[in-house]
């Protein structure tokens, strides 16, 4: 018996690997600028709010330098963005693939998180050479980069697995989530921090998990962007809404699997 067939779990974790793999390769084996598009958008994004809030306005919001600012959230929002909007189409995209195979269900959804994952991970060094072209310094915060990966990994886990079954009975969930996406990402500290907010406004954005996770990435430059009230809150909800996806998809998966 091979290694990776010995326990349930090793073969989850062989079988969540291969398909991560076979992921990454559909998406890059037609492309020879793969690992360049994959950080394009991030960039592209970072740099048009660079030159809005830098050359047209007067800026007062973030640190300098400011596109390292930006891109030490905009990076992680872009894991959080793909793979809850990849999830919206988990179930429906590999239907007959899914009902012809025994593995967990919920595999189909965190293949996603890992995958964007890896892409993540990827384009942390084009993050540290705009730092180093910029100037900023790399603190001792930078240790905290894996605690914001795993946060994130759970709370994108969790929100995946609530919207993949769910878009298979409400097909309009699907527009729905886009739209959340996108209001999402001008309430989350992206462009801004989270102190840059007004008083009022700061403690209803303190329960936005995303507001904790950001402050972790961006303590790797910016310590004062630090607040562990966040990161609490962030992680705390993280738990809550992977325990709630597990719930939700766990009372849904035999429903999805007839309709699909």
């Amino acid at each position: 018996m091979r290694p990776e067939q010995r326990t349930s779990f090793a073969r989850y974790r062989h079988s969540l690997w291969l398909l991560t793999q076979r992921d990454l390769r559909v998406r890059y084996s037609t492309s020879l600028l793969g690992y360049f598009w994959s950080i394009l958008d991030p960039l592209v994004m970072a740099g048009i709010y660079w030159f809005v809030f830098t050359q047209v306005f007067q800026r007062t919001v973030g640190n300098e330098p400011y596109i390292v600012f930006l891109l030490s959230a905009l990076l992680p929002w872009m894991w959080f963005n793909g793979t809850v909007s990849d999830s919206t189409r988990a179930f429906l995209r590999e239907a007959k693939l899914i009902r012809s195979t025994r593995i967990p269900r919920t595999i189909w959804v965190n293949r996603l998180v890992l995958s964007k994952g890896i892409e993540f991970v990827a384009s942390i060094p084009v993050l540290l050479l705009f730092a180093l072209v910029a100037g900023a310094e790399v603190t001792a915060g930078a240790a905290l980069f894996p605690l914001a990966i795993l946060i994130q990994t759970i709370l994108t886990a969790g929100i995946g697995l609530i919207v993949a079954p769910l878009v298979v009975f409400f097909r309009d969930l699907e527009r729905a989530v886009k739209l959340i996406l996108r209001f999402l990402f001008y309430a989350s500290p992206v462009i801004y921090g989270t102190a840059d907010l007004p008083a009022d406004l700061r403690f209803w954005a303190g329960f936005n998990p995303l507001s904790g996770l950001f402050s972790l990435y961006r303590a790797a430059f910016f310590p004062e962007q630090l607040d562990w009230t966040l990161v609490l809150i962030s992680a705390l909800m993280s738990v809550l809404f992977l325990v709630l996806g597990l719930v939700v998809f766990s009372r849904t998966e035999r429903a999805v699997l007839k309709e699909i």
